[in-house]
């Protein structure tokens, strides 16, 4: 059973949380793996099977890398500690993760990023522009939101889920990335995607030389498509997820733990 499905049934089993478990630590390992990481700093999240306010995140403190199923802490929407663990959880990634748990219940994953890339393009005024193919298929489910400051004010919460509304990639200006999925792999993939539009950007405007724009007719189809409804409505990154999942097996199989 895949989380999608394990969403859709409402069945709360240790099965179902397991499950969920392990993708979620698999991917704090493929965020590790592709140098999306902060130190201990940045949070995944993923919502407990069949439940609207609990979540799991990474322990304060570990490096993504050795993230396990079995360290996630679960957490309810107030800050609350669901089951015993001997770790806290990092105050602006509860802000940040209960803001869009409470506010989206399709969302099955939050994922936020620093990357270099990503932090340079949320200080350009025009953000992410249209200039690659990645690019262009983020840009119809892309927001932003103005930075506050470090993310530990409750309030910001409602302005955090306004802003990203029903959209599925959000800038945090000044600060990084964000993304969230119907699914682990859906998040996973449209982070990776996102990143990878930063920094063919960043490459691009560093050359110094004139910048080939696509024809406008096609930015504006590009920007007219709803995500939720491309690929017949079904999450994307479900096909690349089982090879990402035989990589991490090959090279450390211990997320599973």
């Amino acid at each position: 059973m895949n989380d999608a499905s394990i969403i859709r049934t409402g069945a709360v089993t240790a099965e179902a949380e397991r499950a969920v478990r392990v993708d979620l630590a698999a991917c704090y390992r493929l965020i590790a793996h592709y140098g999306m990481t902060d130190l201990i700093y940045t949070h995944i999240s993923a919502r407990v099977p069949g439940t609207h306010d609990q979540f799991l995140i990474n322990p304060f403190g570990l490096l993504f890398e050795q993230v396990t199923a079995s360290s996630l802490v679960k957490i309810d929407c107030d800050g609350n500690a669901i089951d015993d663990s001997p770790y806290a959880v990092n105050n602006a990634g509860f802000v940040i993760h209960s803001a869009i748990h409470l506010a989206r219940p399709e969302v099955a994953c939050v994922l936020h990023t620093h990357t270099r890339a990503g932090m340079a393009v949320s200080c350009l005024e025009d953000g992410l522009l249209p200039l690659t193919q990645t690019a262009l298929q983020l840009s119809g489910t892309l927001a932003y939101h103005d930075y506050e400051g470090a993310a530990v004010n409750l309030d910001e919460r409602e302005r955090l889920a306004r802003d990203l509304g029903d959209k599925y990639a959000l800038i945090l200006r000044n600060h990084g990335l964000l993304t969230v999925g119907r699914t682990i792999a859906e998040a996973f993939e449209l982070m990776f995607n996102l990143d990878k539009a930063c920094q063919a950007q960043l490459d691009v405007l560093a050359c110094g030389s004139p910048v080939r724009q696509p024809p406008q007719s096609v930015v504006d189809r590009y920007a007219a498509r709803k995500f939720s409804e491309q690929n017949g409505g079904r999450p994307a990154g479900g096909r690349a997820w089982p090879a990402l999942l035989n990589l991490l097996d090959a090279r450390d199989p211990s997320y599973r733990t």
